[in-house]
């Protein structure tokens, strides 16, 4: 019987950094998978909690924050060459809503009771840097989860309903407490904690690190 490693992952739907280091770390998993298995848990993190329900223009949000429209396609045009270095397509021109995405984490950490997590946290990123949906619509939110395997009535009735909100909130403070304040953030094993969208090689060397010392 392989040892399992536990992987917990905070990240945000709209962090491109987050989505290149699921790549990355996602074949660190595929390198290892003969001689390990894996637990890994998505944990909510939002990056920009004071964005209203309804979004707001991501261009001009984006602009506004990096400081000019020069160091905005500076930065966009570097994360998506960085991302297709990772088989990843950010298309940035194709979004125009940044959302607030707590109502994303409450489906993405509603599916851990389905075993649906990894799917719809793909599937959530997928839509937002490749294919520009609006993940601010609750509909479209409820179709993303429906194609990664969740019951459509299931998803509306979470999101017509207050459930999950308190356990996201919660898991963010637990996030802050542990003194996480950026993502993506990986903790191995209970134990050592990786920030940022780390080499594929950097995650082989601490896992096979953690694997060979007893868990927490």
């Amino acid at each position: 019987m392989k040892q399992i490693i536990k992987i917990d992952v905070v990240s945000d739907v709209v962090c491109p950094w987050c989505y290149i280091g699921k790549r990355r770390l996602e074949k660190a998993v595929q390198n290892l998978s003969d001689q390990y298995d894996f637990d890994i848990t998505y944990h909510p993190f939002e990056l920009n909690p004071q964005i209203p329900v309804a979004g707001v223009n991501q261009k001009e949000y984006l602009v506004n924050k990096f400081g000019g429209e020069e160091r905005y396609n500076q930065i966009t045009e570097h994360v998506t060459r960085i991302a297709a270095e990772e088989g990843l397509t950010f298309n940035f021109e194709k979004q125009a809503i940044s959302p607030n995405t707590r109502n994303a984490h409450r489906i993405i950490q509603w599916a851990k009771a389905s075993d649906k997590q990894v799917e719809v946290k793909e599937a959530m990123m997928k839509a937002y840097f490749t294919d520009g949906v609006d993940l601010s619509k609750p509909e479209n939110l409820v179709l993303v989860a429906e194609t990664s395997g969740l019951k459509k009535s299931d998803v509306e009735a979470l999101l017509q309903s207050t459930s999950g909100l308190a356990e996201v909130e919660q898991a963010e403070k637990e996030m802050q407490e542990l003194g996480i304040t950026g993502v993506p953030f990986y903790i191995i094993q209970n134990k050592y904690g990786l920030s940022g969208a780390q080499p594929s090689a950097t995650f082989i060397e601490v896992i096979e690190k953690a694997a060979t010392e007893q868990v927490v």
